[in-house]
């Protein structure tokens, strides 16, 4: 993932000014830390006035969010992009929650059972850890601390091997366990040495073919050192923001694919210093990882662009069929695809069990007669002609 640009990483105070300012905006409302948003207000009716004046967001993820999904939500604050997406994707759907913020997990516990209540199911929990530790249950680690307290260094290594453990065992989200993470203007917060680990963090939880949809607020240029060591700057969401670019890069780095700006707020939120910061929504995809496997299967690029090329480097020339590994094709016949290529199976399907390896990473022309079969020579006229 591309290393922020300015020389020096944010001073340690930061956690503890975003921790103290959030602890204090979830006892009373601080509107500095929110931009406008545009919520659907049929899905505000069930959730208690308080949950939604100390709500600090910049976009609505939820609105990318379908039934019967497990939806992971990072920095979830007083839960309510979580309530939200709970009535989204019904009784057969699951939310999760993850924040560090003990007062905002308070109050999004507090109104949990009354929520469930009037939705009519109960389908949201709330856990206590890391957004770029997704593995380590932190209500666990602080159980153990009470009970057993490190006050020798072996006793600090025997708690290094539990914390191990914990994560590898007892995972506070399992790999490959998660339909869609979303998270609303929550990862500008998280420290620039953490940043890799953080989106590492969001493939691993997600299962193949699952997506991230992530609002969060991103500047047109790079953020001076002086001002990313200001607290109260980097926790009001303004200095620990991505530049644009870096912030679609990050998630490609990370391994997902079919990365978009599916929102972007054309107005800036705030200028600091001539910098422009501005919400954007992301959207990214989990599942090009894996072999290449031949199945004499193709696509073609619909247009209007005379050629495009994909983050692997393939290029795809419009109206031409190009041939194209299993895989790929999976990928490219489904979001956020489908709508610009059009799938050509073969004639006669070739069984994955039976298929070779693919020839090249690098898509070709297929010729026609690789899809209907060499012997293919039938002559007829579709039932009622063309016109």
């Amino acid at each position: 993932m591309s290393q922020p640009t300015s020389p020096t990483a944010p001073s340690p105070d930061v956690e503890r000014s975003v921790r103290d300012r959030y602890s204090s905006a979830a006892n009373e409302r601080e509107s500095a830390l929110c931009c406008p948003v545009d919520y659907r207000t049929e899905f505000l009716e069930v959730i208690p006035e308080e949950i939604l004046e100390r709500d600090y967001g910049c976009g609505d993820p939820s609105r990318y969010v379908r039934e019967g999904e497990t939806v992971l939500d990072l920095g979830s604050g007083g839960g309510k992009i979580c309530y939200i997406a709970s009535q989204v994707v019904g009784p057969q759907g699951r939310v999760i929650g993850v924040d560090m913020n003990d007062d905002m997990l308070e109050l999004a516990e507090q109104y949990r059972e009354k929520v469930g209540e009037r939705i009519g199911h109960h389908n949201v929990e709330f856990l206590k850890g890391k957004i770029q530790d997704l593995a380590l249950d932190v209500r666990a680690l602080e159980q153990r601390l009470e009970q057993t307290p490190p006050s020798t260094f072996a006793e600090l290594e025997a708690l290094d091997r539990w914390t191990v453990q914990q994560r590898a065992e007892r995972p506070l989200v399992e790999s490959d366990s998660v339909d869609v993470v979303v998270s609303n203007c929550v990862l500008n917060l998280v420290r620039h040495e953490d940043r890799v680990a953080l989106f590492s963090e969001i493939f691993r939880v997600l299962k193949r073919g699952g997506r991230a949809v992530i609002s969060d607020i991103v500047c047109d240029e790079s953020v001076p050192v002086e001002m990313q060591n200001d607290p109260t700057l980097w926790s009001g969401c303004i200095s620990g923001a991505f530049e644009e670019h870096e912030f679609l890069q990050a998630f490609e780095d990370a391994g997902f694919y079919g990365v978009q700006l599916v929102k972007r707020d054309e107005q800036p939120w705030q200028t600091v210093e001539g910098i422009e910061f501005r919400s954007v929504t992301v959207e990214a995809y989990k599942g090009k990882e894996g072999v290449c496997l031949e199945r004499n299967q193709a696509v073609i690029y619909r247009g209007p662009w005379s050629e495009v090329h994909d983050d692997d480097g393939h290029t795809f020339v419009r109206g031409q069929r190009t041939a194209v590994c299993h895989k790929s094709y999976q990928i490219l016949t489904r979001a956020p695809y489908a709508d610009q290529l059009i799938g050509i199976e073969p004639y006669n399907e070739v069984p994955l069990d039976a298929a070779e390896e693919f020839s090249s990473c690098r898509p070709r022309v297929r010729d026609a007669k690789e899809s209907k079969g060499a012997d293919y020579r039938t002559t007829e006229s579709s039932e009622g002609g063309c016109c």
